[in-house]
């Protein structure tokens, strides 16, 4: 989609800082970060939120996981901890409509996040 962020991050238009790339997924620092590792994993392909992964997108959840762990591994916060999150929808304060997964670490991770 011409005008998503993450689809134009994607395709090189728009800069980011790549940590890690795989086949399908691609993983990068977001721009405001929420603890001392934060980095986004993205499918290349546009999805607007997991509610549109379904059975005839096989592999799209494992490659963005093997992409997250990899990540933890990069970041040095694989055997200290780390947390996934998915924000879904208005309610789930998904601010980018394009699915994507927020590896958080660097930190002890409290409740609420913040």
């Amino acid at each position: 989609m011409s005008d998503c962020l993450f689809c134009q991050i994607v395709a090189g238009q728009i800069p980011a800082k790549v940590v890690a790339e795989s086949d399908d997924s691609l993983a990068f620092y977001d721009i405001a970060p929420q603890a001392p590792v934060h980095v986004l994993v993205v499918p290349k392909a546009h999805f607007m939120s997991v509610n549109e992964v379904t059975v005839k997108h096989p592999g799209v959840f494992d490659d963005l996981m093997r992409l997250a762990q990899k990540v933890a591994e990069i970041e040095g916060v694989k055997d200290s901890g780390y947390r996934l999150v998915f924000n879904v929808g208005r309610d789930g304060q998904q601010t980018v409509s394009h699915m994507h997964a927020h590896v958080l670490g660097g930190r002890l991770m409290t409740w609420p996040p913040g």
